[in-house]
């Protein structure tokens, strides 16, 4: 059998929740204790309730911290091209498949979308010569 990490993350919505994984009982089950919380959003993590980190695990812990933040980093740009892609094969849509009735539904929610789209661009775009 593999040898088992020390810590494990549980992902969640803006981080995770560490547990400390322990077999070292008559059983050897696997027992996983909560140890810390990690938020992504903050860049951060604080031990749970009343639990001493060591300076390794808070070392795992920032390790792994830094590396989600890579990966999410990464997803967010891939959205963003996929974004690019689903803009240009709408408008084909709308050029050449798209009913009266199907635009109908979407041209309003589109236009105020790519109006607010445009406007963020440009400002930011601004501000970026600015500099």
């Amino acid at each position: 059998m593999t040898e088992l990490p020390e810590l494990y993350f549980r992902v969640r919505e803006n981080g995770a929740a560490v547990f400390r994984i322990n077999t070292a009982n008559r059983e050897r089950r696997i027992e996983m204790d909560q140890i810390a919380v990690v938020n992504t959003n903050r860049g951060d993590f604080k031990a749970q309730g009343d639990t001493a980190l060591t300076p390794a695990e808070e070392q795992v812990i920032g390790d792994w911290l830094q590396a989600r933040l890579n990966v999410l980093a990464t997803r967010d740009m891939d959205n963003i091209h996929r974004a690019i892609d689903h803009l240009n094969l709408t408008a084909q849509w709308a050029q050449a498949k798209a009913t009266d009735a199907q635009l109908e539904q979407v041209t309003d929610d589109l236009l105020m979308a790519m109006h607010d789209l445009r406007s963020v661009l440009v400002r930011k775009k601004a501000d970026r010569l600015q500099d």
